[in-house]
C-alpha cells in the first residue's frame, strides 16, 4: 500500500465510532447478527449497518461467514482488540470520575497464580486496613490462566512467578519463591542426606496439571538431567497434592510457601535432594500499555515496598 493510501484508511479510522465497535464485539461473542442484537438490545438491520460502515472504514473484510457461524478475520481480530482497549479505557475514567467526585474509593482487580494464594490475602488484608474504600477484586488460577488474562484488560495487575514472555510488562519484584521436593513424616528417604534426582526416579510424584508454572519447572529439572520423573496424579490444587502426600500417595515437586504450616507441624517433610530448593522469584506484574488509576498504583506500589513482608516463613536448613 502506497503511502498515501495508508494515510487515507487511518484518517477513516478516526471517525469510527463506540457503538460499530461494539457492534463488532457482540458479534464476535456471539456468532451471529440475531444474537448480536439482542445483546445490544438493537434490531438486526442496526447491527448490519453499523458492521457495514466499520468494515468500510477499515478498508478489509472483518468478518466471513462459515459453517460455524460468522467468524472475525485477521483484520476483524486486530479490530477488535482495539475496541477492547477502548472498553478498558471507558471503565478506567469512570473509576477516576467517580473517584473524583467521592462516590467510591475505588476498585482494584487483582490476578494470581494459585501458589500465591498463601500470601496475597494477607498482602490484601493490610492494604485494605489503610485504604478501608478501596474495594479489591482476587482472581486465583493457573500460570496459563493468569496469562490469558494478562493479554486483556481486565486485570490491573498479576502476581506470579514468572513474567508473560509475549506481552510488554512493568514489574515489581516482591521476594524468594523456594521450591522443594517434600514427602510424608516417616517416609524411607526423609532421613537420607544427598538424595540425587537418579534416587527419586522409582518415586510416585504428584504433580500440578500441565500449563502450571510448578509443573513447568519440575519438568525443566528432570529434563536438565537426561531424566523423566513417575507421575503418578495430576491435580489442580496444592491443597490436594498436600494431603495426597500426607496420605502416601507419593512425593511433590511444590513451592515451599504452599506447605510451610504443614512443615512446621511436622506433617510433611523435605527431602534433602542436591541443587534443591529451586529458587525463584515473586513478581507483580502489569501491562506497560495500562494506566493504573490511583487505587491501583498504590496497591501496586505497596506491592512493591511491602510485598515481601507477608511471604511465609519457610526453615530450608535440614
Amino acid at each position: 500500500m502506497k503511502a498515501k493510501e495508508f494515510s487515507y484508511t487511518q484518517a477513516k479510522l478516526r471517525h469510527l465510532t463506540i457503538r460499530q465497535l461494539r457492534a463488532l464485539a457482540a458479534l464476535s461473542a456471539r456468532g451471529s447478527v440475531t444474537a448480536a442484537s439482542e445483546q445490544l438490545g438493537l434490531t438486526q438491520p442496526a447491527v448490519t449497518q453499523q458492521l457495514h460502515q466499520l468494515q468500510g472504514l477499515a478498508g478489509l473484510p472483518l468478518v466471513q461467514r462459515t459453517g460455524d457461524g460468522m467468524l472475525l478475520t485477521t483484520a476483524g481480530r486486530e479490530v477488535l482488540v482495539l475496541a477492547e482497549r477502548i472498553e478498558a479505557a471507558i471503565m478506567d475514567c469512570q473509576g477516576a470520575l467517580d473517584l473524583l467526585a467521592g462516590r467510591t474509593g475505588g476498585v482494584v482487580s487483582i490476578g494470581a497464580v494459585s501458589t500465591a494464594k498463601y500470601f496475597v490475602p494477607h498482602a490484601i488484608a493490610a492494604f485494605s486496613k489503610r485504604h478501608p474504600k478501596i474495594e479489591i477484586k482476587l482472581t486465583i488460577g493457573n500460570r496459563e490462566e493468569i496469562r490469558e488474562a494478562m493479554h486483556g484488560y481486565d486485570l490491573d495487575f498479576a502476581v506470579m512467578g514468572r513474567p508473560p514472555a509475549d506481552i510488554s510488562v512493568d514489574v515489581r519484584q516482591l521476594g524468594r519463591n523456594p521450591h522443594i521436593i517434600i514427602a510424608r513424616k516417616g517416609h524411607w528417604l526423609e532421613r537420607d542426606r544427598g538424595l540425587n534426582l537418579t534416587d527419586l526416579v522409582h518415586e510416585t510424584f504428584l504433580t500440578r496439571e500441565p500449563g502450571s508454572g510448578t509443573r513447568i519447572l519440575m519438568e525443566g529439572l528432570f529434563q536438565k538431567s537426561d531424566l523423566e520423573p513417575t507421575i503418578g496424579m495430576e491435580m489442580s490444587s496444592n491443597e490436594t497434592i498436600k494431603q495426597a502426600v500426607i496420605a502416601g500417595l507419593g512425593i511433590a515437586f511444590i513451592s515451599a510457601h504452599t506447605v510451610a504450616h504443614e512443615l512446621a507441624e511436622g506433617r510433611l517433610v523435605m527431602l534433602d535432594v542436591a541443587g534443591l530448593p529451586i529458587v525463584r522469584q515473586w513478581f507483580a506484574i502489569r501491562r506497560s500499555d495500562k494506566i493504573l488509576l490511583p487505587p491501583a498504583q498504590a496497591m501496586f506500589d505497596f506491592m512493591g515496598s511491602e510485598g515481601s513482608n507477608y511471604l511465609p516463613e519457610v526453615s530450608l536448613a535440614k
